[in-house]
């Protein structure tokens, strides 16, 4: 199947050729020919990186009137990387063609430079819901001749909150003729959205649901929780050409492991919340160059970012929606490529990965965490392919070579080698000279693998001290629920930040409308119930106890 095949006129083959797109993607091929009709709704199911800007940009620029100076078609997306993504590819497609104009609209801009840019009058606009509405506010843009309205990344505008802005542009474009919505997975919200705003749309699958990029390998490691970084610092140094993203589930967690590594000596930066817009554009400026080697980021900032070549994604800790995993493994193994999803979980999270598997309709390897010896050797030996690799053609090395056999002539070619290596891994041997086994042997009995000190006591890496008859888990209850405007990942932050304790001492969290059961380490079960129990919530007292053994509540401290 050729571009050309699928009705795509001539001037915007010639823009697709230069660029070196020959044949179409299996979303482009399925969705450009019911496109281009332009009076059909349609719902794309596909991964990112698989061409879904191509499938829908190439129809909306054919369908456009280049004669009228207007905006005809609009394109929503959740985040201003995407929407500047969307826009430079757009110009791209248009290369040969002549008349059609693209303008991207987004925050963190100068929103009078955006209306001087509408006011030239584009036939496509690509804006992020937040600004888009502050210019329909302003009467900067009318919406009354748009005819084509594109939601890409739905699942991930709901997820962010937009919801509300999406029914409201929707709404606010009586002309259109269809509208094409594009997600990687098919969550609830966005199935009620299609529904109710779309009729009879035609639907393409491109693999299953929810289904991962086949090109990806899927991995992960099992370690103690107080191993984690360590098994980070290993899973890089295995990888000596990785360029990747580590995901980690706070911005308190992606700015310490990023200071950790950047004083150890690792390229690389952070993104999250905190940042102002200018600091993120340098950072993803630096990214995109490659000349950071790693970027540590939250799912909130990672939302939208689209950049090719990315090697490895390291989940630092599993997301708490286990969609979330396949919006973060679908930021590798783009554009045909290969890439790797790396995911550290303790022997208490191995049951997520059943769940992930059966999500993702995919396997995850469950991969041995290398030794020191290993890493080593991975290390030496990329050296060596990068020395042989080396170009001296530009070089005026010639001039020192005299000087350069007379240093060496007493040296013998083994001895020059040996050196060569100490000056390059001297510190990183010594390093890894002596380095731990992280692997965790057998999960049922995890605590063993810990260095024994008193009996029936161990001691972690740390030198924290627990007892193996107190290290069980026991089940809490709490009458908050979701009616309480709790979900999962907020109540387990909610009860965290009031008992002051980490959440590794968590396990299993069942919520329901009005009550919630949560496992915990028996050890500071007590902790949590004085932390909670007899508190407010919104005006409603926090009733908490032992859930199954009837172990009465601790008393009340006198005040």
């Amino acid at each position: 199947m050729t571009f050309e095949a699928l009705g795509i006129r001539q001037d915007l083959l010639a823009s697709i050729w230069d660029l070196g797109f020959t044949e179409p993607t299996p979303i482009q091929e399925k969705a450009i020919p019911i496109l281009l009709s332009g009076t059909r709704d349609f719902v794309g199911l596909a991964q990112t990186g698989t061409g879904k800007t191509a499938a829908f940009g190439l129809p909306l620029l054919q369908l456009a009137d280049a004669g009228r100076k207007v905006p005809q078609s609009l394109v929503v997306c959740p985040t201003r990387e995407l929407c500047m993504q969307i826009s430079q590819d757009m110009a791209r497609y248009t290369k040969r063609a002549q008349g059609l104009y693209t303008v991207a609209v987004y925050g963190g801009a100068s929103i009078g430079e955006q209306i001087r840019e509408l006011r030239k009058g584009p036939q496509i606009v690509v804006a992020t819901p937040g600004r888009l509405i502050d210019l329909i506010e302003r009467k900067a843009i009318q919406l009354d001749e748009i005819t084509h309205v594109v939601l890409d990344e739905a699942d991930e505008m709901l997820n962010m909150g937009f919801r509300e802005d999406i029914e409201f542009i929707l709404q606010n474009t009586p002309c259109r003729h269809s509208a094409w919505l594009f997600s990687a997975t098919m969550p609830t919200e966005v199935r009620q959205v299609s529904r109710r705003f779309m009729s009879s749309p035609a639907e393409v699958s491109i693999g299953r649901v929810n289904a991962a990029n086949a090109n990806i390998d899927h991995q992960y490691f099992i370690c103690h929780s107080v191993n984690r970084y360590a098994t980070l610092k290993r899973a890089i140094d295995f990888n000596p050409g990785i360029y990747g993203i580590i995901f980690t589930r706070t911005k308190a967690d992606a700015q310490t492991i990023t200071e950790s590594l950047i004083r150890e000596g690792y390229d690389i930066e952070s993104l999250h919340g905190d940042l102002t817009q200018q600091q993120r554009d340098k950072v993803m400026g630096r990214f995109r160059e490659k000349s950071l080697q790693l970027l540590i980021a939250t799912d909130v900032a990672a939302r939208g970012i689209d950049v090719t070549g990315i090697t490895h994604v390291i989940n630092y800790e599993l997301p708490d929606d286990p969609e979330v995993y396949t919006h973060r493994s679908g930021r590798t193994g783009r554009a045909g490529r290969s890439g790797v999803c790396l995911s550290l979980i303790t022997p208490r999270e191995t049951h997520r990965i059943r769940q992930i598997e059966r999500m993702i309709d995919n396997r995850l390897h469950r991969m041995d965490i290398p030794g020191g010896k290993d890493v080593c050797r991975k290390q030496f030996f990329h050296f060596i392919d990068r020395m042989l690799a080396a170009d001296i053609s530009h070089g005026d090395y010639e001039t020192y070579l005299p000087t350069l056999r007379e240093k060496f002539a007493p040296v013998d070619k083994e001895e020059i080698l040996q050196r060569v290596a100490a000056l390059e891994f001297d510190r990183f041997l010594q390093y890894y000279e002596n380095a731990a086994d992280l692997n965790v042997r057998d999960e049922r009995r995890a605590h063993r693998d810990t260095p024994r000190s008193a009996a029936g006591q161990y001691t972690d890496t740390r030198g924290r001290r627990f007892d193996l008859a107190q290290n069980q888990m026991r089940k809490l209850f709490v009458n908050l629920g979701t009616r309480d405007g709790f979900y999962k990942a907020s109540f387990l932050q909610f009860i965290l930040d009031m008992s002051d304790l980490k959440k590794e001492v968590l396990g299993r969290i069942d919520m329901k409308d009005m009550n919630s059961w949560i496992e915990i380490d028996a050890s500071v079960a007590e902790k949590m119930i004085r932390a909670l129990d007899g508190k407010k919530f919104k005006g409603r007292r926090i009733r908490m106890n032992d859930a199954e053994s009837g172990v009465p509540r601790p008393p009340k401290r006198q005040k």
